[in-house]
């Protein structure tokens, strides 16, 4: 078999790449070793977890919210099987339509595992050649599970075990509080489940704006979700009755099931990367310019095993660009505002600095503003009311340099700020704009105007 362009990967780097080069009028190839498209993104991350994201909300509403807007609701439970095959469901009609895009756009996929066996060649599955032009590789990533004596039994689970579940767990304790820790404690606990989270630095989603991860910490606590910060697990031990991680503080955490949430690693492995002269590092990936050009002339990567983000979202640009350039097209990445969404109960999402970052880069050459959902009509409607926006701009010239939401629908609101940003608009053009009344995208304007000392409604601090 011979093609113009070869893609490893039928994930969101993956296939976006695939769909483009066959666009520009490539004859693509997509070799992907799992039975369905989609990656891990479609068929056990981003998709099936917010699916479930979607029922602990609507769990929470009947049994919690629903009382505030005058509706009586009884008898509300989980029919967790019910869940379970919701999420199925919409994983199927996903990864489905993936394999309509390919058909529609004339990309071939190729079932199987693929290794490259010389600069323009790769074998599936021991068998099949196929001959190329360039190569493009979207491996994607694979959890990362830490030497801890114990942890590698039954009860032990990384992300895609515990969406396997076929019952809740009474018990959950999660290792890691970063993004997909913290996801999955807040949907199991909505589900009914005593959730721990034990998270060797200091505080949640520590990477992230500390205002932020200060909310989030409280609205655990208040949710009765137990926090163990700046601890560590030193050792698993299944009794039969309990699965227990023991601190290095000496503390017995008893749970049910352990996800294990420490982070992911890129997939370089088993490729034949050395055959298309290409190193693979497995912390950081792939190596690659602006361009996804990796060092072979006709090879390049994107997504997850190209390092940058671990984001489908950025995926789906790196895919594009490698496209355009394997078919011939300059195409670079730049500096884009790259949205950095988080599907806790709140919501939190960011774009561009923390103002921890802010300050650090232009001293005290900066302004704040936060507004608090509490005085958004809209939210007040909701019932969610805890969180704020927070808008960030630099005094010299006014440009919004970051923006950070916790609170209702926040991974809706933050495309605004990558917009804002992205385009280098000033914190004036942003609280100047008319927003719809009464909506939550109003807060993003009333923090541009705390920010500017000329708050509305909120009182001016004198």
């Amino acid at each position: 078999m011979e093609c113009d362009v070869l893609v490893l990967g039928g994930g969101p780097a993956g296939y976006t790449a695939a769909i483009r080069a066959a666009q520009l009028g490539g004859r693509v190839v997509c070799v992907e070793r799992e039975p369905a498209l989609g990656g891990t993104c479609l068929r056990v991350g981003c998709i099936p977890t917010k699916a479930w994201v979607q029922t602990a909300h609507a769990l929470h509403a009947g049994t919690e919210l629903n009382a505030t807007f005058g509706v009586e609701t009884s008898g509300v439970r989980l029919d967790f099987p019910r869940a379970a095959a919701f999420k199925d469901e919409v994983v199927t009609q996903m990864t489905g339509g993936i394999k309509m895009l390919f058909k529609a756009n004339g990309v071939e996929w190729v079932n199987g595992h693929g290794r490259f066996t010389g600069p323009t060649t790769l074998q599936v599955d021991g068998g099949e050649t196929i001959t190329f032009r360039s190569a493009i590789v979207a491996t994607g990533s694979y959890p990362v599970r830490p030497p801890i004596p114990g942890l590698d039994g039954p009860r032990c689970v990384d992300s895609t075990g515990l969406l396997a579940l076929t019952e809740v767990p009474r018990r959950l304790a999660v290792l890691g509080g970063g993004i997909i820790g913290c996801e999955f404690a807040s949907i199991f606990q909505r589900f009914g489940s005593e959730v721990s989270i034990v998270e060797m630095l200091p505080s949640l989603i520590a990477q992230e704006d500390a205002d932020a991860g200060k909310e989030l910490e409280k609205a655990f606590k208040r949710r009765g979700i137990a926090l163990h910060l700046g601890s560590r697990c030193s050792s698993v031990e299944d009794t039969g009755t309990a699965v227990v991680a023991t601190l290095e503080s000496g503390e017995r955490i008893e749970a049910d099931l352990i996800l294990v949430a420490v982070g992911r690693a890129p997939v370089v492995q088993e490729l034949g990367l050395e055959a298309i002269g290409v190193t693979g590092d497995p912390r950081s990936g792939i190596a690659t310019d602006d361009r996804m050009r990796t060092s072979a002339a006709n090879v390049y990567a994107c997504g997850d095993v190209a390092g940058r983000w671990q984001l489908a979202h950025t995926a789906f640009r790196e895919g594009e660009i490698a496209a355009e350039n394997a078919m011939g097209h300059a195409s670079s990445l730049g500096e884009p505002a790259v949205p950095r969404p988080i599907y806790t109960d709140p919501e939190i999402a960011a774009v561009g600095l923390t103002e921890q970052q802010a300050r650090n880069r232009y001293g005290d050459g900066i302004a704040v503003g936060r507004f608090p959902w509490a005085a958004n009509a809209r939210a007040v409607m909701t019932g969610e009311t805890t969180g704020w926006v927070k808008s960030i701009h630099e005094t010299a010239y006014g440009e919004l340099v970051g923006l950070v939401i916790v609170g209702p629908h926040a991974t809706d609101l933050i495309e605004a700020g990558v917009v804002a940003i992205d385009a280098e608009s000033t914190v004036e053009t942003v609280a100047d704009g008319i927003a719809p009344h009464p909506t939550l995208s109003e807060a993003i304007k009333e923090a541009g105007l705390v920010a500017l000392g000329r708050p509305i409604h909120i009182a001016r601090k004198r």
